[in-house]
This record gives C-alpha cells, structure tokens and sequence, in this order.
C-alpha cells in the first residue's frame, strides 16, 4: 500500500480527499502547512506527496524546493494541487520541482491517474539496475 503524504491547510479539502484516497486503499499522512509538510516528508517515509500551494508558513513552491534539495527526500514525487489554473502557474509548479500539477476542486479519476503514473515511475526506477 503507498503512503501518500498531503499537505493541505483547508480542513475540509484535507478530510475530504484524505478520505477518499483512504478508501482507494492508500494511506495517507497530513501535514497543515509547509514546514509541517517539508518534516513530514523526511520522517513519514511517503512514497507520494500532493502538495496545495498555497499554505502558511512556507508556500508549497518553497516547500517542494526543500523537499527536491534534501538528498533523503528528492525522489519522492510531488503533485502539485492548486486552485491556479493558468499555464504559467503550471510553469511555476513544475520549474519548483513538482512532478505533476493538478487544479482544485480536485477530480479524483484524474488526480488517481496521475498518482498511479508518478508511483510507477518511482518503482520502475528503483527497480533500474545502478550502473
């Protein structure tokens, strides 16, 4: 089962999608703000993050930078989840080191599919012999 980590200051987005991941049979670990989630990501172990943008404390862009620059940490795949649906947001997001971008209100079938195809690259990875 892959542990997701999300980090998410709204309450009721963060019980919501929590809850529905859980029931797709993901475990999932919560962090409310950025330094929060940034900690979260070197003692949880997540195999995944989905990362809101707009947090306090330290924005999602800060804290995927710090997430990407830790060597414990930088393979771990971030999803970026945003309510900024323009492209250069997307720009913005992927530039800071996500992986992936999704836009709020999140659309479970399509954020399901690309937290399948971002843990599959993370296994076929690993699977990789080292050279």
């Amino acid at each position: 089962m892959a542990k997701i980590l999300l980090i998410e200051d709204n309450e009721m987005n963060r019980d919501m999608l929590s809850r529905r991941l859980m029931r797709k049979g993901y475990e999932v670990i919560l962090a409310v703000d950025g330094v929060s989630g940034v900690e979260m990501s070197q003692t949880g172990k997540p195999d995944l993050v989905l990362m809101d943008m707009s947090l306090p404390l330290l924005d999602g862009w800060e804290a995927t930078r710090q997430i990407k620059a830790s060597e414990a940490t930088k393979h771990i795949p971030i999803i970026a989840l945003t309510a900024h649906a323009m492209s250069s947001d997307r720009d913005k997001a992927l530039e800071a080191g996500c992986d992936d971008y999704d836009t709020k209100p999140v659309d479970l079938a399509r954020l399901l599919t690309k937290i399948e195809a971002a843990l599959s690259g993370v296994a076929a990875a690993s699977r990789e012999p080292s050279p």
